[in-house]
């Protein structure tokens, strides 16, 4: 059930540039107390930024962000406490044990959780004495997960929660968020997956070039995206994209092996199946699907719906480097 609480987090106009480059281009949503908030997009989209600014690590060109009522940058020193951050890729030492990183991370915090039930919450008690460098892709995510809630955040950031995990051990990830979300901890996810935003996101916003592009639910893009047919075949010849490109009712066409997708409007399968006929090739078979959150995402940005495993978004690394450092310096002296 999606948060129907007080705003946690509030982003108006931001905007983030990197010499001549927008990376942010008046960027806004709100995300609710106790809310499972998605933000998707494709590489480069403004995702990692977006994110980097709320948790106080870079400043913003322009726009404002509230977090808890917080300015992220000037209020840093109070505010990184109440934050959980998962990060995208997390390294601890091989040789130390989940009980170590457990009881290291508590020690930053003035009231941390009890390490030993949260351990155990998150499916880490009979690894608790296993190396890092041992553990499965799953387990360092649930680790992850376990550093991140230590402080007892009011906020988690979880950056993609899921990469390197297998379909498995993701279903049980997903599965621990949803735990979290019942303890009252406002979630902000960065996915690549549109599955997980669809199966976790209680909202979602998509973020294409710097903007946002759509902001909803997952059943809400989808219902806006059904006027969008999609149609699957498999060509009986060779095919030249621009064929069925040039058709006025397309909209996207992708390929998955031998087999082409298409999405588009109007009296799509007519279209194509004329155009092919024309060029004495035969769809075979052939399907038409409904509408999807791929389909919404297809339509919604100028970029293939991403791939699981994908980063996040490249920034100038000095640009990075120097900001990243400068917060993290404060942070540590508060």
């Amino acid at each position: 059930m999606a948060g129907s609480g007080s705003t946690t987090i509030e982003v108006d106009g931001l905007e983030k540039r990197y010499g001549d480059r927008e990376v942010l281009r008046g960027v806004s949503f709100s995300v609710r107390q106790g809310e499972i908030f998605g933000v998707l997009g494709p590489n480069g989209a403004g995702k990692t930024t977006t994110v980097e600014i709320i948790e106080g690590l870079r400043r913003q060109d322009g726009g404002t962000v509230r977090v808890l009522g917080l300015d992220p940058w000037a209020d840093r020193r109070t505010l990184t406490p109440q934050l959980g951050v998962q990060l995208q890729e997390s390294e601890l030492p091989a040789r130390m044990t989940v009980d170590e990183a457990l009881a290291l991370q508590a020690a930053f915090y003035d009231a941390p959780v009890d390490t030993a039930a949260l351990r155990d919450e998150l499916g880490l008690t009979e690894v608790r004495r296993t190396r890092f460098g041992k553990l499965s892709g799953g387990q360092r995510q649930r680790l992850s997960l376990a550093l991140a809630l230590v402080g007892d955040p009011r906020i988690a950031v979880l950056d993609e929660l899921t990469t390197g995990v297998d379909p498995h051990g993701r279903r049980d990830v997903w599965d621990l968020v949803e735990r979290i979300r019942e303890r009252g901890v406002t979630i902000l996810l960065v996915t690549h997956l549109l599955e997980e935003a669809e199966r976790l996101c209680d909202r979602v916003a998509v973020l294409d070039a710097g903007r946002v592009v759509a902001l909803d639910t997952p059943a809400g893009l989808v219902r806006a995206a059904e006027g969008t047919s999609t149609i699957r075949f498999r060509p009986s010849a060779a095919i030249d994209d621009a064929l069925l490109t040039a058709i006025p009712e397309v909209a996207t066409v992708t390929h998955a092996g031998p087999t082409v997708r298409v999405t588009g409007k109007g009296e799509l399968v007519h279209a194509v199946v004329a155009v092919l006929a024309r060029h004495q090739i035969v769809a075979q078979d052939l399907r038409i699907e409904q509408a999807t959150l791929d389909d919404a995402y297809l339509s919604l940005t100028r970029s293939p719906a991403p791939e699981p495993t994908g980063a996040g978004e490249t920034t100038p690394q000095a640009q990075a480097q120097v900001e990243g450092s400068t917060a993290d310096d404060e942070t540590r002296r508060s």
